[in-house]
């Protein structure tokens, strides 16, 4: 019955690890992916770089998607006073500066074209650094095992 009892708890607690980082989906270029549609025929690619952040769109194959009528608000920040920041178009990216602080929620509204519904995506971005593969944790896929393993290897 003991050992019964501690093989659950120990079931338990792997499987809940497993989700720490809750399984985040790396694009081609090392971004986060963010799903824009139902189907999974639309998805964002979230990069930062020298604090503006990038939105690409890719399609199922995660191909380049190319802008043209499609549009992008973005929510972050503080949930008791959330930001818009302003949205631009770069190239093929969505852009948009990162907001203040090393953690808070981003929810993206993205739209097809004027007349489409629209979808909404959210992430939280986390400037942490991850200790086993030193990403920061926004952007961190390794599995929360490694990363517990390394910070109790440090000890």
């Amino acid at each position: 019955m003991k050992t019964t009892l501690l093989s659950l708890i120990g079931t338990v607690v792997l499987g809940l690890s497993a989700l720490a980082h809750g399984d985040i989906q790396l694009g081609p270029n090392g971004g986060r992916i963010v799903e824009f549609s139902k189907n999974e025929t639309m998805h964002g690619e979230v990069t930062l770089v020298n604090g503006v952040f990038h939105v690409a769109l890719l399609d199922k194959d995660m191909k380049p998607v190319e802008l043209k009528d499609q549009s992008l608000i973005v929510t972050g920040g503080e949930r008791s006073s959330p930001e818009k920041p302003k949205v631009g178009k770069d190239g093929n990216h969505f852009v948009f500066p990162a907001l203040k602080g090393d953690e808070y929620p981003l929810a993206f509204q993205f739209k097809e074209g004027p007349n489409s519904p629209a979808i909404t995506a959210r992430m939280t971005y986390d400037a942490t650094t991850c200790s086993a593969c030193k990403k920061a944790e926004w952007i961190c896929a390794c599995s929360s095992k490694d990363a517990k393993k390394a910070s109790t290897d440090k000890k």
